[in-house]
């Protein structure tokens, strides 16, 4: 690495820490009414912010940001900014599509609930009973993982493994972020179903929801659509890093031409045949996987904000809903992250904040996609941020203290 992508890094990394540090905007709105430091007005963004946001995106090194805000349970607010390809300089859009990354799980949490409604799943069922994955070590503990210690996050299971399947501690124990539990749990809604994971997510969720720009699958106008990951400032960078899910995604879409099937609707299986198909010499990786539970989802942030609608208190919901009881128990505290002020809920993460119990996510792809949503269920009100660089996180976190008025535990860590 030469001294001068060296001091361009430590002065990101300076740019990313004064965004943390720093003060909120002045108050004002941009469409709705005015906010508070207490956190109890409307989450969207102030003109001030608004009008804010290209310095601080130069200084984060964060090219394109795409924003969404939910205000008393329904989408009110939605904006792009800056570009798709510091290259190319294509800008960001309302129908631009970025990597949700771990966002992905609460989404998928709510339709394994539907599932679980519908009796069609039992979430303290051990899955094994359901499918037993060829991965499977010789482990006593994963004969007991069920459902809900999925998407609590208690499997004792690794993020991701490239050996055999063995626990760390036993189920139910203690926290142990898995995305590998979560394409565990893929494989058994897929054989529930009979169907692929987009083709599930599709008739369960994006269909009845109205998500028409979310995804997992890949085709030319979704890479047209979808922006590209960053990871030097935008002023140095003359060329972009790595892009997996594109290239793994172009490579996949040989293999769904020829068999005729749409990426979208390929089951574990397919993506695995395709995998092997057009790189032979490399194993497939869970991680890896385009179709994938734990990351996988393309979307806009407008469309996951009207997904954090579905969590918000209200008297009424559509048939095609989780039950309120389903819902309540997503957002039910359940196991300590960070002592009982950070907690996991079912697909979700709960902080008790100086405004309240908030629910929330985060999101990380390959270190270029970085994202963050969070939710008040109460008064109804959530943000959504998605970025397209390495420093997204700390330009989200700003953006969402300045929006809300509220110093989150979580910016924190």
């Amino acid at each position: 690495m030469s001294n001068g992508t060296i001091a361009g890094r430590r002065a990101v990394l300076t740019g990313a820490a004064a965004l943390i540090a720093g003060g909120q905007a002045a108050a004002g709105t941009d469409g709705g009414p005015p906010r508070c430091s207490s956190g109890n007005a409307a989450w969207i963004p102030s003109d001030d912010l608004v009008r804010d946001l290209p310095r601080l995106m130069r200084i984060a090194g964060v090219p394109g940001v795409a924003i969404a805000v939910v205000d008393r349970g329904t989408l009110a607010w939605s904006r792009g900014f800056g570009v798709k390809n510091i290259l190319t300089r294509d800008p960001v859009q309302g129908d631009t599509l970025f990597e949700a990354a771990s966002m992905t799980k609460p989404v998928f949490a709510y339709v394994v609930m539907r599932l679980v409604d519908e009796k069609r799943l039992d979430l303290d069922k051990p899955l094994v009973a359901y499918r037993r994955p060829a991965n499977l070590g010789s482990d006593p503990n994963l004969e007991r993982i069920t459902a809900r210690h999925v998407l609590e996050h208690s499997t004792g299971l690794p993020n991701w493994a490239s050996a055999p399947l063995v626990t760390n501690s036993a189920p139910g124990s203690v926290y142990s972020y898995s995305g590998e539990a979560f394409i565990w749990l893929q494989l058994v809604v897929e054989t529930i179903m009979g169907m692929g994971l987009g083709s599930v997510m599709q008739a369960k969720l994006f269909g009845p929801a109205e998500m028409t720009r979310s995804t997992f699958g890949w085709d030319e106008a979704i890479a047209s659509s979808a922006v590209f990951g960053h990871s030097e400032p935008p002023e140095g960078e003359q060329k972009l890093p790595a892009q997996p899910t594109r290239e793994l995604g172009d490579r996949l879409l040989r293999v769904a031409s020829k068999r005729r099937k749409p990426i979208a609707s390929w089951t574990w299986e397919d993506s695995v045949a395709a995998m092997r198909e057009t790189d032979p010499k490399t194993p497939p990786s869970t991680h890896d996987l385009l179709v994938n539970s734990a990351g996988g989802l393309l979307m806009t942030a407008s469309d996951y904000a009207k997904f954090m609608t579905l969590m918000m208190d209200r008297p009424n919901r559509a048939g095609w809903e989780i039950s309120d009881a389903a819902r309540r128990a997503m957002l039910a505290p359940r196991l300590d992250v960070r002592g009982r002020d950070i907690m996991r809920g079912l697909g979700w993460e709960i902080e008790q904040s100086s405004a309240g119990p908030l629910f929330q996510h985060s999101g990380s792809n390959y270190g270029i996609f970085k994202t963050l949503g969070v939710g008040d269920a109460r008064s109804g009100r959530a943000i959504v941020v998605f970025t397209n660089a390495a420093n997204g996180n700390a330009l989200a976190a700003r953006i969402v203290r300045e929006a809300t008025g509220i110093d989150r535990l979580k910016s924190l860590i």
